[in-house]
């Protein structure tokens, strides 16, 4: 309904939480956090802005996230942080040289017998770039948590 109000020439003002909505509604976008708006632009360049590629890697158990994100860092090379998602046991870093990385990631994961579930290169999302710029992630979807006052906000505006 929104994209064919827009198709027919409205400005639309839409606030979100839903950063994907945001994403593949939105021609301009402002990031806000606790009221003040922190950035803004059309979603291609606040992803620039994110910086680099990524590499996601979803391990088959638990108990070799630690290792893991460990193998990242390293083959990632000094100052760099893994970021592990436990819940979905996903393993993340910034990956500058792209599949070069992702190529020594895996055969490392392989060689130290890591199984690995899922392996992939990704372009920044509105997600990271949020992350980015506010040091948390951004409020999880109202079906997962109560909306609280101090939630961080989100908003898309489409022209």
């Amino acid at each position: 309904m929104v994209s064919s109000l827009v198709a027919d020439g409205t400005t639309v003002l839409l606030t979100t939480q839903y950063l994907e909505e945001a994403d593949r509604l939105a021609d301009h976008i402002a990031v806000i956090n606790h009221g003040r708006v922190i950035a803004e632009g059309t979603a291609a360049e606040l992803k620039q802005s994110a910086g680099t590629e990524r590499i996601d890697v979803v391990m088959r158990d638990a108990a070799d996230l630690t290792a893991a994100a460990g193998v990242l860092e390293r083959a990632s090379g000094p100052g760099s942080r893994a970021e592990q998602d436990p819940q979905n046991l996903r393993v993340s870093i910034a990956a500058p040289e792209g599949h070069r990385l992702l190529v020594r990631v895996l055969s490392e994961l392989d060689a130290r017998a890591l199984p690995v579930d899922e392996a992939s290169l990704r372009r920044p999302t509105l997600d990271d770039v949020f992350l980015r710029l506010t040091g948390h992630a951004a409020a999880a979807a109202p079906e997962t948590q109560a909306p609280t006052r101090s939630a961080p906000e989100k908003v898309g505006v489409s022209a």
